[in-house]
């Protein structure tokens, strides 16, 4: 038999039908399996949504602290603000300068942050200590520059501010 140029696959109304409904159906089924496909995403999980889980994802990255850390002197870079203190104050009564310049005064006159003298530098004490004891302790117990009121604890009481800045002074003549 000869193969006719326009000649179809289709010969008979059977196979006719067959075609116009897979024509239709196929299609159709393929939109369907896409559509629960897309819509069968699941959820998040219940846990994640729970307090404690949240609480745990909040946490911040790091954790920046000031001051002395179990009696060793905070380490302080040159030219950085002067750190605040945390320290504890001294027993009541007792105005122990060392101990206060120690836990408060040393993180920034031990290295000479913005400017402060440092600890035994007669040069840098020298004018500071001309103006008179009762003026260098008010500038302490009110702030001056960088350094803030009370170097920065203001827990500490006048006399052991002043005690501290006799220690300092007594160091640097």
């Amino acid at each position: 038999m000869e193969a006719h140029e326009h000649e179809s696959f289709i010969k008979t109304p059977q196979q006719l039908v067959v075609v116009v409904l897979l024509a239709f159906v196929v299609p159709i089924v393929g939109i369907i399996l896409l559509v629960q496909l897309v819509m069968n995403v699941a959820g998040p999980d219940p846990k994640t949504l729970a307090p404690e889980a949240v609480a745990e994802r909040l946490q911040p990255v790091a954790k920046l602290e000031f001051g002395p850390r179990d009696g060793a002197p905070a380490p302080a870079a040159a030219g950085s603000a002067p750190a605040k203190s945390a320290a504890a104050p001294a027993k009541p009564g007792a105005a122990d300068g060392k101990g206060v310049y120690d836990k408060v005064c040393v993180a920034c006159h031990q290295v000479s942050v913005a400017g402060s003298p440092k600890l035994g530098d007669k040069a840098a004490w020298a004018p500071r200590i001309k103006t008179g004891m009762d003026a260098l302790a008010q500038s302490v117990l009110k702030g001056k520059g960088a350094m803030p009121p009370k170097g920065g604890n203001a827990s500490l009481s006048d006399a052991e501010v002043r005690a501290a800045a006799d220690f300092m002074v007594s160091q640097s003549k």
